[in-house]
């Protein structure tokens, strides 16, 4: 028995569930500060707070933070790394990673996501429903590309940015740490740390 232990009882969590259930993990527990007045999610059960998910960590094969947020998931994972916990990384078979890719400790990448040559995603990120991440990207820890979202060859991605909904990447930019870009939102040119950016083609939100 291959036993999960989840950090974050959301709808993202729910993917996150369902995409280890597929990839063979068999007993799967969610962990939220909602607990004990929130006892499911889905079909999992919500057996503790996230105190009782750190204190109980080493009593499972593998542990994932299923917090959108990405600077609290980022320090989550670092909470974990310390204490010598084991990240799970989770690949669903429908998702096509390239082998010569990389994907990070605790990352998750789900259905119809994918990852092509050369590309790299640290510690932590989220590649979700149907984004695709092409040759020589690089995305630091606790980047999250939303589902559809398109990221031409040799995008460079700082830590903790998010790729909204349906957003596309031209070739070769490069995105700061902290960068949130808009649903639908295109982005042909560089963008600084810590800017969001909207529209067609993106320019800074004011």
């Amino acid at each position: 028995m291959k036993r999960l232990a989840i950090l974050g009882a959301s709808g993202h969590g729910k993917v996150v569930a369902d995409t280890a259930g597929v990839c063979g993990w068999t007993e799967i527990l969610f962990f939220d500060d909602a607990w004990p007045s929130l006892t499911s999610n889905g079909v999992w059960d919500v057996v503790g707070t996230g105190q009782d998910f750190f204190e109980n960590a080493h009593e499972f094969d593998g542990v994932v933070v299923a917090i959108g947020n990405n600077a609290i998931r980022q320090a989550k994972l670092a909470a974990l790394i310390q204490q010598g916990a084991t990240l799970a990384t989770l690949i669903h078979p429908l998702a096509y990673v390239s082998r010569y890719a990389n994907v990070g400790a605790g990352s998750v990448v789900f259905a119809g996501a994918v990852l092509n040559a050369g590309a790299s995603v640290g510690l932590g990120g989220i590649l979700n429903t149907g984004c695709s991440v092409d040759h020589d990207c690089l995305l630091a820890d606790s980047v999250h590309i939303s589902p559809g979202a398109r990221l031409a060859g040799g995008v460079t991605i700082g830590q903790c940015s998010w790729v909204g909904i349906g957003a596309c990447v031209k070739q070769l930019i490069s995105i700061g740490a902290n960068v949130v870009v808009g649903a639908g939102a295109a982005v042909v040119s560089d963008v600084a740390e810590g800017m969001t950016v909207v529209g067609v083609p993106a320019r800074a939100l004011e």
